[in-house]
């Protein structure tokens, strides 16, 4: 089981802003679309936790933009689950275009109750840091 994935993404017309650019909150859905599939990759199903009461909530996230991406554009989103501990998952992530980077981003995921409160990883996301 790989802790990384990829998937392409086309830019949608109305992801852009009135430059023709890819607006940049945009990107942060992309993020989280690269999480959920790397997490089903790797055999995860986010609504079957979700059910057991474990929420996965964004604690961190930064992003560093190097390139414009704009509508039309195919870009590929690879997703690296860096680091896990006993209550968050640290992801890395990297965006291309033609092998250009577009973007780099890392996010910290804090694994909590319905309520909010933090909770210990379920077993099965602990054991992707190990592998």
């Amino acid at each position: 089981m790989s802790n990384s994935h990829e998937i392409e993404i086309r830019v949608r017309y109305n992801e852009t802003d009135a430059m023709g650019f890819l607006h940049h909150g945009n990107y942060f859905t992309y993020f989280e679309m690269g999480r959920t599939e790397l997490f089903r990759s790797q055999g995860g199903n986010y609504r079957e936790m979700e059910e057991k009461g474990y929420l996965l909530v964004v604690a961190k996230i930064e992003c560093k933009y190097r390139l414009p991406a704009r509508y039309d554009d195919v870009l590929t989103l690879r997703t690296t689950l860096e680091k896990v501990t006993g209550a968050k998952l640290v992801h890395k992530y990297e965006l291309f275009r033609d092998g250009q980077s577009v973007a780099v981003a890392q996010s910290v995921i804090a694994c909590v109750d319905r309520e909010g409160n933090i909770q210990r990883m379920p077993a099965a996301l602990e054991q992707l840091g190990t592998e």
